[in-house]
């Protein structure tokens, strides 16, 4: 009988081979360009593909856009659908770095909360409403589907990763850094999914902040007091 890996320990294993280097290992003009390089490329697919369709782009084209060959594409990533989603993973890596910067003192939540307003802020104007409609198709794409999950498992354990470190924890012994990935993930999904369907087009940035304020409202309203949960 075949077993299959669990999800969360493939996008682990995955995390740990990735082929750029991490923030805190980018000190030198080589590492700086492939970083650079990795981000050009994504952004590119993303735009071409908002552009023109996303069946209409070609790896020749994203390539071309960026200043590379479709050689170094390859070097980077096995298709444009994995150059789309890669934003994602790339936008979680940042998060964690700047988790890992934020005051030592801060609590953890606020630390999290405003990691991840650092990487939306820019978006604080409503987009053009053809804009919305194209990139609605994109990223609702049915060939996208697959590579998305792929890439939320790595963004998760990236972010929880950094969450364990903020906490002093391991990954391997405590649980909770990869819950709080998760949920902090699922917030910036349930906001981008409704920036997606607004009608008209509005900010994210005011999204994903009312995201993090329900979401700790709700974990509040839910939970009992400190004092009466250690009475039980």
């Amino acid at each position: 009988m075949t077993t299959h890996q669990p999800a969360t320990a493939a996008a682990e294993q995955l995390a740990r081979q990735q082929p750029f280097p991490r923030a805190e290992e980018v000190s030198g003009l080589r590492e700086r360009k492939k970083v650079a390089t990795r981000q050009a490329l994504g952004e590119a697919a993303m735009r071409l593909a908002v552009e023109r369709g996303l069946d209409k782009v070609l790896v020749d084209d994203i390539a071309d856009a960026a200043g590379v060959s479709a050689r170094t594409f390859n070097n980077y990533f096995a298709s444009k659908y994995e150059a789309i989603c890669a934003l994602q993973q790339d936008r979680a890596m940042r998060i964690g770095d700047e988790l890992r910067a934020r005051p030592a003192g801060e609590p953890l939540w606020d630390s999290v909360t405003q990691a991840v307003l650092s990487q939306f802020d820019p978006a604080n104007r409503a987009p053009d409403k053809d804009w919305m409609d194209r990139i609605r198709l994109v990223v609702t794409s049915p060939p996208l589907a697959g590579e998305y999950h792929r890439v939320q498992g790595l963004a998760q354990y990236h972010l929880a990763e950094a969450i364990a470190e903020r906490m002093s924890v391991s990954l391997e012994t405590d649980m909770f850094p990869r819950i709080m990935a998760g949920a902090v993930l699922g917030a910036m999904q349930a906001a981008m999914e409704r920036w997606l369907r607004s009608d008209p087009p509005v900010p994210l940035a005011p999204l994903i902040r009312q995201a993090f304020s329900q979401f700790a409202d709700g974990m509040r309203a839910v939970l009992p007091p400190p004092d009466t949960a250690d009475s039980g």
